[in-house]
């Protein structure tokens, strides 16, 4: 049981590192292209999550809902480029802080107009609810590893973009030095465009995967968003490989931290005191790792560049 236990975690895991992956692609790419800090990209999961909620109702196919949803949010994502974020690019970082948390604001009030107070259910198609034998006594909700493949078919597809074709060169170009990129003939207002209309399809997925999981409401992006930081900071900015090793990192460690840090600090403590503890431990095992990263490779372990 100790065995079977262990290897569900390792799952639940993988799956939580690869949605963290989906927001953190997107807020790298934006941070290590752009050079902006963009807070109200976890508003952008938000608005998708509501988008393939509202979809999914409206045709009643989870499929075309997640379609629509993911093609809307990129579109809105694209005409917030556009419209907002482009005066803000010569700006400080302060600025840019000031500016895109305003925009958080914003996003929660017009949802709350929109689509009320009350948080939105979406179920878990018919489809993939139930579950899969994996080994023998080791059964996994069919969801759960849906979510699993659809995060690891995203990252395979990542990079072979950004390593193996013309666009994924341009990509790397203005993440390490957009001057040259610039002088070289990129269109830069154009690949902005597109790497933050990407970033926000991301973000749609991210959250049409979790929406059958988790309560579809206003102010869900921000306790992930800061979650995605920590996994770009890990990883090391502008890069994808960094954003998918730090992604998997933080959702093991969280993860694991959660469901045995109160067993083991039960071996030595009072059960109380342990129970009380454990799952303060566990919310902060991820910013110890990143301190520890940190210490070790000061620009996290895949930056740009090295």
């Amino acid at each position: 049981m100790t065995w079977i236990l262990f290897l569900e975690q390792c799952l639940n895991g993988l799956q939580f590192g690869l949605m963290l992956f989906l927001l953190a692609a997107g807020l790298t790419l934006v941070f290590g292209i752009m050079d902006l800090i963009n807070l109200a990209h976890g508003s952008l999961y938000m608005a998708g999550a509501y988008l393939v909620a509202t979809l999914t109702q409206a045709t009643g196919s989870f499929m075309l809902g997640v379609t629509l949803g993911i093609a809307a949010t990129a579109l809105l994502g694209m005409a917030l480029e556009v419209l907002l974020l482009r005066g803000l690019y010569k700006r400080d970082h302060l600025s840019q802080v000031l500016a895109t948390f305003a925009l958080i604001l914003i996003a929660n009030e017009t949802t709350r107009v929109i689509w009320g107070v009350q948080p939105l259910t979406l179920n878990v198609p018919d489809t993939l609810s139930g579950s899969v034998q994996l080994l023998p006594g080791l059964t996994y909700p069919a969801f759960r590893l849906t979510i699993i493949l659809v995060g690891l078919a995203v990252a395979a597809a990542l990079y072979i973009l950004v390593v193996k074709t013309r666009i994924g060169m341009l990509i790397r170009a203005g993440a390490s030095n957009r001057q040259m990129a610039m002088a070289m003939g990129t269109d830069i207002k154009w690949l902005f465009t597109a790497v933050f209309g990407a970033g926000a399809a991301l973000c749609a997925l991210a959250g049409a995967m979790l929406a059958p999981l988790l309560a579809v409401e206003v102010g869900m992006g921000e306790s992930i968003l800061i979650l995605a930081f920590v996994t770009v900071v890990i990883g090391g900015i502008g890069s994808i490989r960094g954003a998918f090793i730090g992604a998997i990192l933080v959702g093991v460690v969280d993860t694991f931290g959660r469901a045995f840090m109160p067993t083991l600090l039960r071996a030595a403590l009072p059960p109380s005191f342990a129970d009380a503890a454990g799952p303060a431990l566990a919310s902060i095992s991820i910013y110890l790792l990143m301190v520890g990263v940190l210490f070790w490779k000061p620009r996290g372990l895949f930056p740009v560049g090295s």
